[in-house]
């Protein structure tokens, strides 16, 4: 009762904010994987011209997105009426000054169905970015068709919106009713695109801007992987659609860097290049991935993949699917962390000839790699947060332990809650 009460508090106030500030634009991100990527490239490539407001963590429900909206932080003590008191006369504050801000960047997640059309009876957004539609919390979408539905639902309630052309099926085009709608990817069949050459870890992506408003022109990215590519062509079509220039534009995308955990490049030992994609794992993002290590020239490739979560009635054959991409003339070694990864994918390889072995814990799967790796190798570290933490496992092969800065969920408390759950790991015997 009282979580409603604050919900629909806080809505309200978003509501009297953009009726206050109209002038202010409004740019969310939804899909099924990508969001955060997107959303920070979106904001990166704006902030050259205007000035935005964009939370850099998830913070995209039911909750958190108005507070992230109307920039007021989390309170502490969530049960406090006092702590939501206070935040509720910030956000009377935020509404009555004047704008501080010309875009507001938004990511809107959900994870039942309804959660994102909800969002649309309280904000209007000027533009939607859809990123993605693949499996995602199956267990309670049921179906790829409810989770399209929920997902471009957000094109609808908006002004004008943004799809992914190369990761949205084009069959569900039909659940589309919003005209003004715009395509953005990695090919030319996009309206806005960017078409990358050879994937380098060491030197800047040289890539092709193409919009329909410019004529095409060279740029350089600082990212690795055509999925890291494909959020930096959202942001190209926001920035287009919000009236900035192909130089503005130009400059603006070769100083987006990878954000924590996802599709990050660090150095190893013994010159090892480790591909730091932890943030979360989904069936797409994986496969993404993957290509990626293959893609690479080294002497030694070694694929670290854990458990993907959340896939409901998909599991098994999204981790099967997954298993038989690995390949043994690309792979000297597949390292599977988690119960589902090693039930379903470790098969699925070992079937394609890999060489396969499984661990519970991540910090195990680090000291098999440490063990094997070899100068030079590249490494991938691939999967999902909950119960898996392949981030610590990339701790044991890092070049230098300050990198470990830059190693997502080192928070005190993600330290804590990850000390714990590896101390229950250790505390099972092997007969239990």
């Amino acid at each position: 009762m009282f979580k409603s009460y604050v919900q629909r508090r806080l809505e309200s106030y978003v509501r009297r904010y953009f009726r206050r500030h109209p002038e202010v634009k409004l740019v969310i991100v939804t899909g099924s994987v990508g969001k955060t990527s997107t959303k920070l490239a979106i904001g990166t490539v704006l902030s050259h011209r205007y000035t935005i407001r964009l939370h850099e963590g998830n913070h995209n429900s039911e909750i958190s997105a108005p507070l992230a909206i109307l920039g007021i932080d989390y309170p502490d003590d969530i049960r406090s009426i006092g702590a939501w008191r206070q935040v509720f006369k910030a956000a009377r504050m935020r509404i009555r000054q004047p704008a501080d801000v010309q875009v507001i960047v938004q990511e809107v997640g959900t994870d039942r169905i309804g959660q994102v059309p909800h969002f649309g009876t309280y904000a209007t957004p000027d533009i939607a970015v859809v990123t993605a539609v693949s499996p995602e919390h199956m267990e309670y979408f049921g179906t790829i068709e409810q989770v399209a539905a929920e997902e471009l639902s957000a094109a609808n309630f908006s002004r004008q919106a943004i799809i992914n052309r190369d990761d949205i099926d084009g069959d569900f085009s039909r659940l589309l009713t919003n005209p003004n709608i715009s395509t953005y990817g990695t090919s030319s069949a996009a309206e806005y695109s960017l078409e990358s050459g050879e994937i380098s870890v060491t030197e800047p992506i040289r890539a092709i801007m193409k919009a329909k408003d410019w004529d095409e022109r060279p740029v350089k990215l600082q990212v690795v992987g055509e999925h890291s590519v494909r959020a930096i062509a959202a942001a190209v079509a926001v920035a287009v659609k919000l009236g900035m220039t192909a130089d503005e534009v130009e400059k603006a995308v070769a100083t987006i860097r990878p954000a924590k955990g996802r599709m990050n490049v660090l150095r190893g030992l013994e010159d090892a290049i480790i591909l730091d994609d932890t943030y979360n794992s989904s069936p797409l993002a994986a496969a993404a991935a993957l290509r990626v290590l293959y893609q690479l020239v080294v002497p030694q490739r070694i694929a670290v993949l854990g458990s993907m979560n959340e896939l409901g009635a998909v599991t098994v054959e999204a981790h099967d699917v997954l298993g038989a991409m690995c390949d043994p003339t690309q792979l000297s070694h597949v390292v599977t962390v988690g119960e589902e990864a090693e039930k379903y994918l470790a098969p699925a390889a070992k079937r394609n000839g890999c060489h396969v072995v499984s661990f519970k814990s991540a910090l195990e799967a680090g000291a098999y790699v440490h063990k094997v790796m070899e100068p030079g190798a590249a490494i991938l570290f691939k999967g999902s947060e909950g119960k898996i933490y392949l981030e610590e496992a990339i701790k044991v092969v890092l070049h230098s332990t300050e990198e470990e800065e830059s190693l997502v969920r080192q928070s005190p408390a993600w330290l804590e809650r990850k000390r714990q759950f590896f101390e229950s790991l250790a505390n099972v015997s092997p007969e239990s």
